[in-house]
């Protein structure tokens, strides 16, 4: 049994080290004023008749500062591409030179650093609420085991008080990714 609630215990932190590396992610798609080769993750082309990532048809890197260059396997691609990163709603415009699009940062105006910071304390909630989803999982599972007689009330207060101490050191994980987030925003 204690063998039982160690996994549970794995279980439940697997999933919200889940819940953290999803909200890393969409932190990374948040233009803050640096160029990041994350900012293009969304980006779909259409190409070989089907929509592909962008990464699957040219490699992604950052050469300065503020400039993203994507280097173009096919040379037939390049005005798909260019047009891809155009219409994805990120704010860029990018421009070709032969095999390379290069995709300059703009500075961000305040009204945009406000959206973006809204945008992270969006996905911030989403992460606090998958967090809580698992415990609550959790707590179910323990109930179950109590319900059946595997473990006792004072044991199922023990680890009930163990799932919570979890939860709340994810949540201040992802409250802390978020004030991490922000500063940067409005720092750049």
């Amino acid at each position: 049994m204690a063998a039982d609630l160690a996994g549970l215990k794995d279980d439940l932190r697997r999933r919200m080290d889940g819940a953290l590396e999803t909200l890393r992610r969409e932190f990374a798609g948040l233009r803050t004023g640096r160029a990041n080769p994350a900012l293009l993750e969304p980006v779909k082309v259409s190409a070989y008749g089907s929509e592909l990532p962008l990464v699957q048809v040219g490699t992604v890197s950052v050469p300065e500062p503020r400039m993203i260059t994507v280097q173009v396997w096919d040379r037939a691609l390049v005005g798909v591409v260019e047009k891809a990163i155009r219409d994805a709603g990120l704010g860029l415009n990018p421009a070709s030179d032969g095999q390379v699009v290069r995709v300059p940062i703009p500075n961000l105006t305040a009204e945009r650093r406000a959206e973006l910071a809204k945008a992270a304390g969006r996905y911030a909630e989403g992460a606090r609420v998958a967090v809580r989803a698992v415990r609550r999982d959790g707590m179910e599972h323990l109930k179950h085991f109590e319900k059946k007689g595997e473990i006792s009330q004072d044991e199922m207060a023990r680890w009930h008080d163990e799932v919570q101490k979890l939860t709340d050191a994810y949540v201040k994980r992802v409250d802390d990714a978020l004030a991490d987030k922000d500063r940067e925003i409005r720092q750049v």
